[in-house]
């Protein structure tokens, strides 16, 4: 079995960096500062044991904390390959009742060992980022589903997968949809993947966004995030879609709607969101100019066709830290960010999403895997909305926290809204 991360790379100075990156997400981190107090004195998780297959950096790292302090014990690994932040791994470790398998770097072979290693603790409660953790519990482990209560999924292609393993009749226990919750998706997949999806590919490149086209594919709500966030840096944004709505809904929102073909031709950044494959491909590599910008702000690493790329590539090198050039027989450079892996969390220099923003989103995680322990016998297998109560109690959280006050419906307005028999 793969050894926790302290045993493959010892502490010191990791666990020490690690540990201030953990205080500083903390002070940030109202919601879960509450939870915490209450989770602490409820003991929730007791007797529980949480698998975690998530980016492991600081925000994650408080979410983990946070069900350990709550009674759980917690196995976590990545879920993904460059995602990994090995002093907050280390600083994990270190907590009692925290066992971290996370390393960044390691290949195909070593990611899914780890996740075994999470599966071998025999969660109870699983909590997954793109469905990896879920998949292989199902596939290799079928028989510790019986011991699972259910699980909570925290993104877009997670979720897409569940629902396809749920059409299927192969989901076998009930998974909340936290990405679907207004509390994730409004803010967490519009602002935080706009936000940090930019800073990140600014910071690797040194490059400024005005001026340039900048390709935005899909948007749905991470789109709409990198979309705004990029107009708003004064970059000329083009949207490509596949879904006639969102595309009319780009049109009417003032960006320019293309298909990728043209798009290719014009686009000095391409920034994919749309969690499908081969999004970027030859044909598309083909059309594009010396120098562009090739990133990918959806989970898996299949938006940008490297296969392809690579092929049509004379040479390849690294032209600066997390950027490989790939130069065409013509001379032209297209040059990918972070191997095309998500690059707000594998780009050398990645922090991912602003901690306000994560503080929200891993609330509702919380909050749903507490209902889980709490009311897990009225879920079916399958995949379930959070209920909307929750969803309201974290926000309200927040709101407290930011010393903002907000109306309640009077009874009359509450009777009116509730009614069918109000007329003209």
């Amino acid at each position: 079995m793969t050894e926790p991360i302290t045993d493959q790379l010892g502490s010191g100075e990791l666990l020490d960096s690690g540990q201030r990156k953990l205080e500083w997400a903390r002070q940030h981190m109202p919601i879960m500062a509450a939870l915490r107090e209450d989770f602490a004195a409820e003991q929730p998780f007791a007797g529980e044991r949480i698998g975690m297959a998530m980016h492991v950096e600081a925000k994650t790292a408080i979410l983990t904390e946070l069900l350990a302090i709550g009674g759980a014990e917690v196995a976590i690994t990545g879920c993904n390959p460059l995602s990994t932040h090995d002093d907050v791994s280390v600083a994990l470790d270190a907590i009692d009742g925290v066992t971290s398998y996370a390393r960044r770097g390691v290949d195909d072979d070593e990611y899914y060992e780890a996740i075994e290693a999470v599966i071998a603790h025999e969660p109870t409660i699983t909590i997954d980022d793109g469905g990896d953790l879920v998949f292989a519990i199902h596939e290799d482990y079928p028989e510790l589903i019986d011991g699972i209560i259910g699980g909570c999924e925290e993104t877009t292609t997670g979720v897409h997968r569940l629902r396809a393993m749920d059409a299927d009749g192969a989901l076998e226990y009930p998974m909340f949809a936290v990405n679907d919750t207004p509390m994730k998706r409004l803010f967490d997949n519009i602002h935080g993947t706009g936000e940090s999806s930019l800073s990140n590919i600014a910071m690797t490149t040194n490059l400024s966004w005005a001026g340039k086209t900048v390709v935005v594919a899909g948007f749905g709500h991470c789109g709409k995030g990198v979309a705004r966030k990029a107009s708003g840096q004064n970059g000329d944004v083009v949207v490509t879609e596949v879904e006639p709505r969102r595309a009319l809904e780009a049109h009417m929102e003032g960006y320019d709607v293309k298909p990728m073909a043209e798009a290719a031709a014009e686009g000095n950044v391409f920034i994919t969101t749309t969690g499908n494959r081969d999004v970027i491909r030859g044909e598309h590599f083909e059309a594009m100019d010396d120098g562009v910008l090739l990133a990918n702000a959806g989970h898996f690493d299949v938006e940008i066709d490297l296969d392809a790329l690579s092929d049509l590539a004379v040479d390849t090198y690294e032209t600066r830290d997390g950027v490989q050039a790939y130069e065409l027989a013509d001379g032209r450079r297209l040059n990918v960010l972070a191997q095309g892996r998500l690059v707000n969390l594998a780009s050398p220099i990645s922090m991912g999403h602003p901690v306000e923003v994560m503080d929200q989103s891993f609330g509702v995680q919380a909050v749903g895997a507490r209902e889980l322990v709490e009311n897990g016998e009225a879920y079916e297998p399958g995949v379930h909305d959070l209920p909307d109560e929750l969803d309201r109690e974290v926000a309200e959280i927040k709101l407290a926290a930011e010393g903002v006050e907000f109306d309640d419906l009077t009874e009359t307005q509450a009777e009116y809204m509730d009614s069918w028999q109000h007329g003209t």
